[in-house]
């Protein structure tokens, strides 16, 4: 798989992270034609879950490839890593192996394959199919997505016998364990056949997860089987799932609302629909993570190419007016990369609070006035509720504004053509691939990585001093020298105001309580029912 075939991919299928971002394409479904969204019943099977995503469902669905919500949360059911990871808790827990390595600062771990495991088309999972996904992964040629979250601490995976491998790393890795669960393994016999990454991508999966594909009917919905000869740690609980994609708030709300509802949960509920949802009796919670709405500057363009403009535009956010209106108070205002409550959070060196007389200041120090800006935009819904206090606090202060929301596709193939933009103002969660520190920042300060191309950041001294720094701190053994190198260049991110975030968001997830047990909401995009059980 050529280099091209990956930036294109990234594009299509990580743009906005967490956003919805629907995607216009045709792709082949993995059985028959299209099926009905509907389930007659529904309601009241108790062998048969049916949930409403609210994003596509028509986005890669190969798993060292996609950054899609819903692909993703169908990934975490139907295929294995090594080790996988509790989808709250977020600890890693052995899957395909037999356990979880007990040497953290080890140069390479050992892992035994569990015995019996099978592949969804009752073939053996082997030592083989592990090498080949890794080798995969580890492939500069190949450049897939997950790539950016291994080649900086994975040297090689290799076989030993037909159920025990081992992972070589260039240096001692603390984090590599929650890192494995990215990876999830596949067939060689399957996806080793030529042109069988492009029907990954399209919907054809084979795993030795709980559930099986049963059909995949893109911008419809995608349905799964319980799959009788999964002998893992989570087996499925109920014969039957079927997610429909619903990108349209209104329709994704009615399809659970009121006492005939088809479905029993439903994720990224709208902030408005809150109450009325809990009002009917349905239990609807959030959580809170990284989904985070960022501004990201061309610094390629004059006047942005100045850090005192880029953090002017943030000082004259009046957040807590956005967080009121628009969220509905279900956000939290940036005082770093990392959203507040994880565990390497500390406030920035420089934090955005609303200052609109510093935001005037640093743009009169810049030589900047009559500045005007268009704004581009994603049409996720929040993001394009946020727009309107967004515009209004750059007028206060003087910046003629021009709002520009559009599809997250569009938008992001234009940047890739290289178009020129002004500022960009869209959604992420990397806590979809993992919670550490590196992992997230690794998501889009990477060199030579999309987002800085888009940034007009690579290459620049600025973003090899970063990058140096954050090489420094993956290698660095002693947890406390990493913690203190790690908001070095968490400040450095916050100073430049490149790609930062303006909000920390919640995401609410509501389900029937009276129907569905063993639901927690999760703070990414997506959800997760190894653990769920009809009632």
């Amino acid at each position: 798989m050529s280099s091209d075939f990956s930036r294109r991919d990234f594009l299509r299928y990580s743009g906005a992270t967490g956003a919805a971002a629907f995607i216009a394409a045709t792709l082949s479904a993995c059985s028959g034609g299209p099926a009905s969204t509907g389930s007659v019943g529904a309601g009241s099977n108790k062998d048969l879950i049916t949930a409403v995503i609210g994003y596509g469902n028509d986005q890669s669905w190969d798993p060292t490839q996609t950054a899609s919500a819903f692909a993703m949360a169908g990934i975490s059911h139907v295929y294995e890593g090594l080790l996988d990871t509790d989808p709250i808790t977020r600890e890693p827990y052995a899957a395909l192996a037999t356990e979880l390595p007990s040497d953290l600062d080890a140069t390479s771990w050992k892992f035994t394959l569990r015995e019996g495991a099978t592949w969804h088309d009752g073939k053996p999972v082997t030592a083989d199919d592990v090498v080949f996904t890794f080798e995969r992964v580890l492939d500069p040629e190949a450049n897939v997505l997950v790539g950016n979250f291994f080649r900086s601490w994975l040297e090689e995976v290799k076989k030993i016998d037909d159920r025990n491998v081992e992972l070589v790393f260039k240096f001692p890795f603390a984090d590599a364990a929650p890192r494995l669960t990215i990876a999830k393994i596949m067939p060689k016999h399957v996806f080793g056949q030529a042109g069988a990454w492009d029907q990954a991508k399209g919907g054809k999966a084979v795993g030795s997860g709980p559930y099986k594909l049963a059909a995949h009917n893109p911008k419809s919905n995608t349905s799964f089987e319980a799959y009788d000869g999964y002998n893992g740690p989570r087996p499925a609980t109920v014969k039957k799932m079927n997610w429909l994609t619903i990108v349209d708030a209104a329709a994704r709300v009615a399809k659970i609302s009121g006492g005939s509802a088809e479905a029993q949960i439903a994720d990224n509920i709208p902030y408005a629909n809150v109450d009325q949802l809990k009002q009917q009796g349905l239990t609807v919670e959030g959580g809170k993570g990284m989904n985070h709405m960022f501004l990201m500057f061309n610094t390629g363009a004059k006047p942005f190419d100045d850090v005192r403009v880029r953090q002017a535009l943030h000082y004259a956010i009046d957040k807590q007016k956005l967080i009121d209106v628009a969220l509905k108070g279900h956000g939290t205002a940036s005082s770093s990369f990392l959203n507040e409550g994880h565990p390497d959070h500390e406030r920035a060196s420089v934090v955005y609070d609303y200052d609109p007389d510093k935001a005037k200041a640093l743009l009169k120090e810049a030589g900047i006035s009559n500045l005007t800006v268009n704004l581009m935009a994603v049409n996720v819904s929040w993001i394009a509720d946020c727009l309107p206090t967004i515009a209004a606090s750059w007028e206060a202060v003087g910046i003629r504004t021009t709002l520009e929301p559009q599809d997250t596709a569009a938008l992001f193939t234009k940047m890739d053509q290289g178009q020129d933009y002004q500022v960009v103002a869209a959604a992420s969660n990397p806590n979809q691939f993992g919670m550490d520190a590196d992992l997230i920042c690794r998501y889009n300060f990477v060199e030579g990585g999309l987002w800085m191309k888009y940034a007009g950041y690579d290459g620049s001294k600025d973003a090899e001093a970063l990058f140096a720094l954050m090489d420094e701190a993956t290698k660095e053994p002693d947890k406390e020298k990493k913690k203190a190198t790690v908001h070095r260049y968490l400040d450095m991110i916050a100073e430049q105001a490149v790609l930062y975030p303006v909000v920390h968001t919640e995401l609410m997830t509501a389900w029937d309580a009276k129907k569905l047990s063993g639901i927690e909401a999760q703070p990414y995009p997506g959800i997760n029912l190894l653990q769920a059980k009809r009632t």
